[in-house]
């Protein structure tokens, strides 16, 4: 499910069981990070998918990227392997108007 940033903030800030999901390259997640993010990178392959298996499946996700492209793959490749609740941030970090950290 595609998230606008107001969105994707305002659902993420009120859900206890949530995680943060940087999909991006190591490169990338090490240039800055939206606070708390695990980094799973897309580019892996069957990697990225083995990554996914490991993780709990019962917990909503915050899935980006750089623009939102990748993310929405992600999360497409989330829901078919038994996540119901993977949420991408439209536009991704490029857009983002919140802090970034350092991973």
């Amino acid at each position: 499910m595609n998230l606008t940033q107001e969105d994707w903030i305002s659902q993420y800030e009120a859900d206890e069981n949530s995680v943060i999901l940087d999909v991006r390259t190591e490169d990338e997640y090490n240039d800055g990070i939206i606070e708390n993010a695990i980094n799973i990178d897309i580019h892996m392959g069957q990697g990225f998918i083995s990554e996914l298996e490991s993780l709990d499946k019962n917990k909503n996700y915050y899935v980006y990227c750089r623009s939102g492209a990748r993310s929405a793959k992600a999360c497409e490749i989330m829901n078919e392997l038994g996540f119901e609740n993977a949420y991408n941030l439209l536009g991704g970090i490029i857009e983002w108007n919140g802090d970034i950290v350092a991973p």
